[in-house]
């Protein structure tokens, strides 16, 4: 056990070492967690212990989570993904391939709204969460990257907003809308103001990654870096203790858009994701190709973008029912 090991408690290290790589706050508290329910599952006591025949146990933890708990592809990927990061990068001692049963994914058709159904829900949502809702609608947003965007984020001049650091840690752009400009100027105005109120109360910082707030040290008080869908209010950041505007809660936007299709009396599940789904497949109807669509919703794989094509024939597989030729 080399002697960097040993000078703080492994999730404090891997915490650490996770902020330096610039990881959001959420991946950092999910990777420990299933660090924490792994240990407990084995009952380790020592890193030895962790390190000691690590394939069985990694194997047997995911063949747990998939036999006995009956957790999703995407869950009990996400529990590997924690385990190889810990085991890498934190305890420098990487494990080979595991051969454990794996949860079975089934495939789903996603829930897609028709134009009409989209334009009803954002005729009817307004505000803050009005806006968000366009915009993962427009440019097919994740809401998790809508939230998290930035004033220098939003170009008007080439019409495009900029994700960063979104899913797989990769940066793609996508397209604004001319419906969204003129309310997002009034948004940036909304935030400029609020900024300039924070920075005369002695506030006025955001969150930066860990690699950036060391190259530029000024910059969490520069307008550029703010949210620009900042939280009404200021809040203790639980990594530095320093009190700043972080962004907005997604579960405002949730809550906006179930009261909204309910008042609309649609009874497709539909969530802030479905906005996605609709904007590939709207496009898709519109004769975009499949490859600019995958860049635009940063797929990896074009088969993942694939599945918006099943959802384009209609009737089920294109089929006329035979009742209709009766």
């Amino acid at each position: 056990m080399n002697s960097r090991a040993n000078k703080s408690p492994l999730l404090d290290e891997m915490r650490s070492q996770l902020r330096r790589e610039g990881y959001a706050y959420s991946t950092e508290n999910s990777y420990c967690d299933w660090v924490k329910r792994y240990v407990k599952f084995h009952g380790i006591k020592s890193r030895s212990d962790m390190r000691g025949n690590a394939n069985y146990k990694v194997e047997q933890f995911l063949t747990y989570l998939a036999v006995n708990q009956n957790v999703s592809p995407s869950t009990q990927n996400q529990a590997l993904n924690a385990l190889v990061y810990c085991y890498s990068k934190v305890l420098e001692s990487p494990f080979s391939e595991v051969k454990a049963s794996r949860s079975r994914k089934e495939p789903r058709i996603p829930v897609v709204l028709t134009k009409e159904e989209v334009t009803e829900i954002l005729s009817l949502m307004n505000g803050t969460a009005g806006l968000i809702t366009k915009l993962l609608y427009a440019g097919g947003l994740r809401i998790t990257e809508a939230v998290r965007l930035r004033i220098q984020d939003i170009d008007f001049g080439f019409k495009q907003i900029t994700v960063r650091n979104g899913k797989g840690k990769k940066d793609r752009v996508t397209p604004l809308a001319n419906h969204t400009i003129p309310l997002l100027k009034a948004q940036l105005q909304k935030v400029k103001t609020l900024h300039q109120q924070d920075l005369q109360r002695g506030y006025g910082s955001v969150y930066l990654p860990y690699a950036l707030a060391k190259k530029y040290p000024n910059a969490e008080f520069e307008f550029a870096w703010q949210y620009l869908f900042p939280s009404r209010n200021l809040a203790e950041d639980p990594r530095s203790g320093i009190v700043r505007r972080h962004h907005i809660n997604q579960s405002v936007i949730n809550k906006a858009i179930k009261r909204t299709v309910k008042q609309c009396g649609i009874t497709k599940k539909v969530s802030a994701h479905t906005f996605r789904h609709s904007f590939a497949t709207h496009l898709l109807q519109t004769g975009t190709d499949i490859r600019t669509i995958q860049a635009l919703l940063g797929h990896a794989n074009v088969q993942t973008t694939m599945i918006y094509t099943h959802v384009l024939k209609q009737g089920g597989q294109g089929v006329v029912s035979p009742l209709d030729l009766l």
